[in-house]
């Protein structure tokens, strides 16, 4: 219900720009072609764009989990089979924010930048802050991992609201690293699930005594997701955070950095809760190397883009100047 509430907002915010393209003079065919969008942006009504771009954030927003419409997330996450669940956070939620991105692009250049600015910096401050306050009282690791995605959500959010190509490029290569390291971590926690027949955080100790493999892998996720280097949420939260402070940016971007090391604190401390200490339930099925290597292939694509993006910087770069703040 959540969902297809935001998604009937987002609709009708599409519907909104469609409206006012035809009103400047767009053909119904290219009403909402982008491209042509950008092209006529001087021609949009500011007043109708203001409305669909609050509706389209607002729509989309929920389905990339940013407050308000965001409580279906951990509740789908938590219940969903893990290759689903890492579908979802790595997959779904880029989707729905490049969404946003595009529409952003199309209402910066009609209304000027302090719209979007503020309306993103508020939802992703105020998103920010609900995942840290809940990470610190979870209980269960599924859901964990859920609202670290909405941490990591916000983040992008606040990139987007800064605007500039070096914030843009953080933001998209933030996107491709949290998608490869937030899969690898449901995967992982989906084998877990299995092993110990629990998502209870309470539950679970000495993960990396009872079986290495998946204790590594998941431990590596965890680590990835709290921008340790050399993975590239490193690199892409220091790219976010430059520019902001060389944006006049700095006091949000300190605040979500303080909600960052809450984030940071709870997640670290859970995670090291299962992973350490001896196991005495004495189970010992545990998955092969061969339903783990894919996960190992994950880690080392992330670590890799956060070392050297190879071919993805030329594209990072372009992308991120098609869609800059004007």
């Amino acid at each position: 219900m959540i969902c297809s509430a935001g998604i009937a907002l987002a609709f009708l915010g599409t519907v909104l720009i469609y409206y006012t393209a035809r009103q400047a003079g767009i053909s119904e065919a290219w009403a909402l072609d982008w491209p042509t969008l950008m092209s006529y942006v001087d021609r949009l009504d500011p007043a109708v764009t203001r409305l669909g771009i609050t509706l389209i954030v607002l729509g989309f927003g929920a389905k990339a989990g940013l407050v308000p419409l965001h409580a279906w997330l951990p509740d789908a996450h938590s219940q969903a089979p893990a290759p689903v669940s890492a579908l979802m956070s790595g997959v779904l939620l880029a989707v729905a924010f490049t969404a946003i991105l595009r529409y952003q692009a199309i209402a910066d250049r009609t209304l000027g930048p302090a719209y979007t600015r503020t309306l993103l910096t508020v939802l992703a401050l105020l998103t920010l802050a609900l995942a840290a306050a809940l990470l610190l009282a979870q209980r269960d690791y599924k859901r964990m991992l859920a609202y670290s995605s909405m941490e990591h959500m916000s983040l992008i959010a606040l990139a987007a609201a800064i605007g500039t190509p070096l914030a843009l490029s953080a933001a998209l290569l933030h996107i491709a690293g949290h998608g490869l390291a937030k899969a690898t971590a449901f995967c992982a926690s989906g084998h877990l699930l299995q092993l110990a027949a629990t998502s209870r955080i309470g539950r679970v100790r000495g993960l990396l005594a009872q079986a290495p493999l998946l204790g590594g892998a998941f431990g590596l996720s965890i680590v990835a997701l709290l921008a340790f280097p050399p993975f590239s949420l490193f690199a892409s939260e220091i790219g976010i955070a430059r520019a902001g402070f060389t944006t006049g940016m700095g006091w949000p971007v300190i605040l979500a950095f303080v909600l960052v090391l809450v984030a940071f604190a709870a997640l670290a401390l859970r995670t090291a809760h299962m992973l350490l200490g001896s196991d005495h339930t004495g189970r010992t099925s545990r998955p092969g190397p061969s339903a783990l290597w894919p996960l190992g292939l994950a880690l080392a694509a992330c670590a890799l883009l956060g070392y050297h993006l190879g071919p993805l910087a030329d594209l990072l770069t372009s992308a991120a100047h098609t869609i800059e703040r004007p």
